[in-house]
């Protein structure tokens, strides 16, 4: 125990007075076999990071034309300051295909109607009160004959063909439509720069503050959906984005044409990305495709 003790009053005066890299390389020299290791390591700087190189493997789905892949950088949220970390080759059968303006346009109607109920209401000239007796005999007045006051051609009758509630305007999109607009949306996505890719969802903190810089910062926006694979994000990013009405957090099981459009900037993780053309993927190339284009019955809900 004295030795070691004594070592180390030896190396701690030393070790203080270090200004330079030079001067530390000259204390290193002086130093004992012993403790010129650990030294090493304390003094060791941290190594930066391998850039992510994410290539495309076309072994499982071949694409209609391998040229039209794409490429898109892997960009940090761990600061404000952009930082390419790498980049990610993406399949052109979910992010290049040519963009069908009608279809996305039926997806929108088809979301903004399948879940809509209308409660409008009117009575009918049963259900308005009064009008019970007839209003007049049949015969001899000389004027038209009538059962009730009620009767939609008078003033505070029933109405004759009027709404009904509730009336659901619920109807099912044929299946590779919906799959059609899918693709297409992120297709129109990244052609109009509007789809960044992250490494992950993991910020420094959870102040709204970051948040706002990092839009500003990167040009994102205004509104932001953020899509992550999982369905339980970080408790930073949450907080983070908790008082923002404009940046959204969705896992990628959600994803649909509506949220997509109704944000300006799409920010994907690479975890994302990667599920999103798992599921795509298999839905286009899958082996019983007669079987989805039947009509929806409520049966299959």
């Amino acid at each position: 125990m004295l030795n070691f003790l004594n070592k180390t009053k030896s190396i701690l005066p030393k070790i203080r007075h270090f200004t330079s890299t030079s001067s530390l390389r000259t204390t290193t020299e002086n130093l004992p076999k012993e403790n010129e290791s650990q030294l090493t390591k304390v003094t060791e700087k941290i190594a930066p990071e391998p850039p992510i190189i994410l290539t495309q493997n076309f072994d499982t789905y071949e694409p209609a034309q391998v040229t039209d892949s794409r490429q898109v950088w892997i960009e940090n949220i761990d600061d404000v300051q952009e930082r390419k970390l790498g980049i990610i080759e993406l399949h052109p059968d979910v992010f290049a295909i040519q963009p069908r303006v009608d279809v996305i346009h039926e997806n929108i109607e088809w979301q903004r109607k399948y879940r809509f109920v209308s409660f409008a209401h009117s009575k009918t000239r049963a259900e308005v009160r009064g009008g019970g007796r007839k209003p007049w005999p049949q015969k001899g007045t000389g004027r038209a004959r009538h059962g009730s006051i009620r009767s939609p051609i008078f003033r505070g009758g029933g109405k004759a063909h009027g709404p009904r509630s509730p009336t659901t305007h619920f109807y099912m999109l044929p299946f590779f439509k919906r799959v059609m607009g899918l693709t297409a949306t992120l297709s129109v996505k990244l052609a109009q720069d509007d789809l960044r890719i992250i490494k992950d969802v993991e910020i420094p903190s959870g102040d709204h503050q970051f948040i706002k810089d990092l839009i500003i910062e990167r040009n994102w926006g205004p509104s932001v959906l953020i899509v992550d694979k999982e369905d339980i994000f970080p408790e930073n990013i949450c907080v983070a984005t908790d008082k923002l009405s404009y940046v959204n957090l969705m896992p990628a099981y959600s994803l649909n044409t509506y949220s997509m459009l109704k944000h300006d900037t799409l920010v994907l993780t690479i975890n994302a990305v990667k599920h999103i053309e798992e599921r795509l993927l298999y839905q286009l190339h899958r082996s019983d495709s007669f079987a989805k284009n039947a009509p929806f019955k409520l049966s299959q809900v």
